[in-house]
């Protein structure tokens, strides 16, 4: 039984299936997110970062503005709330001007994810992707395929310009 290479159908339809190709490549780079954050044992799956991140910046937040500043739907918003609450990384109060709109603010626990985030895993992260982009050029679709490759050739947590021992 022989294994033979099968073409990529999505890198090779080009302009076509570029949201498919984004959305594929935005997928691994989370991947690759999350294996640095377990790294630094920050117990939170990556894609609820940015949520934190918008209230951290821009303070207590309704759902409906944590949606807008990170880009999601609504129903996307109060999904990842909901579980970020239950975590005890945020608090969810009513609102002082309106009883029918709740308030999200960051809890002490997601305030100290902050702190390590911004202190040592943010820089970190940051560094690996600029590692990974360093060098584009040309067209989008070679861009996305230097990206695509730079990825499979060296991942993101080997790019962080330090290799940590996994403590289990």
């Amino acid at each position: 039984m022989h294994m033979h290479m099968v073409e990529d159908v999505v890198r090779g339809a080009g302009y076509l299936t570029l949201g498919t190709r984004l959305k594929r490549l935005g997928e691994r780079l989370q991947a690759h997110t999350q294996c640095i954050l377990d790294e630094h044992d920050l117990a939170i799956p990556a894609s609820q970062y940015p949520f934190l991140l918008a209230i951290h910046q821009l303070g207590p937040l309704t759902v409906g503005e944590i949606a807008q500043a990170v880009g999601v739907t609504q129903p996307a918003a109060t999904r990842t709330v909901a579980q970020l609450a239950e975590a005890g990384f945020v608090e969810v109060s009513q609102s002082s001007e309106d009883q029918r709109r709740k308030s999200i603010a960051l809890a002490p626990r997601g305030k100290r994810l902050i702190d390590v985030g911004r202190r040592s895993v943010w820089p970190t992260i940051e560094g690996a992707v600029k590692d990974l982009c360093k060098g584009l050029s040309g067209p989008l679709l070679q861009q996305l395929e230097a990206i695509e490759e730079g990825l499979a050739e060296r991942p993101l947590s080997q790019r962080t310009g330090k290799v940590r021992k996994r403590r289990r």
